[in-house]
């Protein structure tokens, strides 16, 4: 009998708030047997990114830290939702995290606004 080729086992990653800022984060396993928090829907190509805080993804859904010489200029790679939350005091690391931690303040303030008071059709007459 032949062998079942599978595929690779995809871990379980999941979704949480932050408990800073109240936005979603995240939540995927390390190579360390261990989890980090990353930003959402955020691939940034990876030679923009640090090498310390520059986090690829592996084919088991998995993500590791990347810090080997210069990466291919195509590749894309995650960062931490910490360095781009918005009510956590970090320091400027590069030009364009410094623009996604503005966003993510308004999109706090966008959160916590009150709905639009809805209007009547129409006003009662005055006269």
């Amino acid at each position: 009998m032949g062998s079942k080729e599978e595929e690779p086992r995809r871990l379980h990653s999941g979704r949480s708030r932050c408990p800073y800022c109240g936005l979603p984060q995240d939540r995927v396993a390390t190579l360390e047997q261990d989890w980090v928090l990353l930003e959402p829907d955020m691939y940034p190509l990876a030679h923009t990114v640090p090498a310390e805080h520059r986090w690829i993804e592996l084919s088991d859904g998995r993500v590791a830290v990347y810090g080997v010489g210069p990466p291919d200029p195509h590749q894309r790679c995650r960062i931490e939702h910490r360095l781009a939350c918005s009510a956590q005091a970090l320091p400027d690391l590069w030009p364009w995290l410094t623009t996604l931690r503005g966003e993510n303040a308004r999109r706090v303030e966008r959160q916590e606004a009150p709905e639009p008071l809805e209007l009547p059709e129409q006003w009662p007459d005055a006269g």
